[in-house]
């Protein structure tokens, strides 16, 4: 069958702090397939189902490339049109995948773990020797993720301020205007094809050294992919992790049993890092939107060849035909397939160095201050606005 329901404006209300959307629940229980009407592009249907959502990460009846260049339904004012990771399908996705892969091999993780907890453990002592309170957003959630992400790129620590304010303007929804974004994104692009011309000049042994010598020497990406993919790289590794440290904290500090647990079987530790990214909301709205290239039947009714859907995966990460309990955190959890990641070809290529970044940071700042609280009411945290992610502006603690 084909929903007659008329398209609901979207997103639904403006995002409390890490409070999942309570529409969403319903939706899975009686709408599972719904009619939106974004601020973009106009009408798309809404996945919140886990089943349904796998379903089209997996069928590559909806594609990604068919959102290139074109207006389809969105959140952000700024188009995708770039070809990248992100954004094609296969057997270019392949292509792609396969060049950046060889960066997140097992050996290399294991060097960027360690790298990590190196960076982690300077940053604590610096935490430790200024004393209480301490924001842990920007005394480890941000240069964390910074520091490992241009280690393995080969990006300046120096030019930290000049790119992460580009990313905070390029991955917002409404906290800047349109120009705003399309300006900062461009900026991003005119600094990556800095870096891209320094690495002709002077070769080197990091991620992007040999994206470029795989295109000078192999052809086997174009220049304005090898941009892109520098791009998104960059800023996938920075925004999400340094995100995901902040929310993680603070939901351990205010779920003390959990936290009670996970510090008395510091081997939960993997299970905890699973549990919490599939129970904290990331993003602020539905995304990893695809184009259905046929009539696809999906939840009860068919969506249509040229059709967007939207998927939820936070709100599929709650579903209870996936999960027990699915709205409790539970720390010991067994059973996980969660979606936070993704699922299908496009599952995050970098999935297990956020794990990494994950496990290092709560495990070595839980250990370093076994007193660890919040230092203000938790109604007086400030939550970022008008952005694709969820976060704090800042994470006061003390211990």
């Amino acid at each position: 069958m084909r929903s007659t329901q008329a398209a609901r404006s979207y997103p639904f209300r403006e995002p409390t702090a890490l409070e999942l959307e309570p529409e969403y629940a319903r939706l899975r229980e009686h709408e599972p397939l719904s009619r939106i009407s974004l601020p973009h592009g106009g009408d798309a249907w809404l996945a919140v189902r886990h089943e349904d959502v796998r379903a089209v990460l997996s069928d590559p009846r909806f594609s990604r490339a068919a959102l290139l260049d074109r207006d389809v339904p969105r959140t952000s004012p700024r188009r995708l049109t770039d070809p990248t990771l992100h954004t094609v399908d296969p057997p270019e996705h392949n292509r792609l995948r396969r060049l950046v892969s060889a960066a997140f091999s097992p050996r290399r993780l294991g060097r960027l773990a360690e790298y990590a907890q190196r960076v982690t453990d300077d940053l604590l002592d610096r935490m430790a020797d200024q004393g209480p309170p301490a924001d842990v957003v920007s005394g480890l959630a941000l240069p964390l993720p910074m520091a490992v992400i241009c280690q393995m790129l080969g990006v300046p620590v120096a030019d930290r301020d000049r790119f992460t304010g580009w990313i905070d303007v390029a991955l917002a929804t409404t906290a800047f205007s349109s120009e705003e974004i399309h300006d900062a994104f461009a900026s991003l692009k005119g600094y990556l094809v800095e870096l891209v011309a320094a690495r002709r000049r002077e070769p080197t042994d990091d991620l992007l050294g040999a994206l470029v010598e795989a295109r000078d020497k192999g052809g086997r990406l174009s220049e304005d992919e090898l941009v892109a993919l520098g791009v998104t790289l960059l800023y996938a590794g920075l925004e999400t992790t340094s995100n995901h440290i902040g929310n993680f904290i603070a939901t351990l500090l205010t779920h003390p049993d959990q936290l009670a647990l996970l510090r008395a079987e510091p081997d939960l530790l993997d299970r905890a890092v699973d549990e919490l990214l599939r129970f904290i909301p990331i993003v602020t709205s539905a995304g990893f939107t695809r184009i259905a290239l046929e009539d696809v039947e999906l939840g009860g009714v068919v969506v249509r060849a040229g059709d967007a859907v939207m998927l939820h995966l936070d709100a599929a990460n709650r579903d209870e035909r996936a999960f027990a309990d699915p709205d409790e955190l539970d720390l010991a959890r067994a059973v996980n397939p969660h979606l936070a990641f993704g699922f299908g070809p496009h599952y995050c290529v970098a999935a297990q160095l956020a794990k990494a970044e994950l496990r290092v940071a709560v495990g070595s700042l839980l250990g370093r201050f076994p007193r660890l609280r919040l230092a203000v009411g938790e109604d007086e945290l400030p939550w970022r606005r008008g952005r694709m992610a969820r976060g704090l502006e800042r994470l006061p603690v003390a211990w």
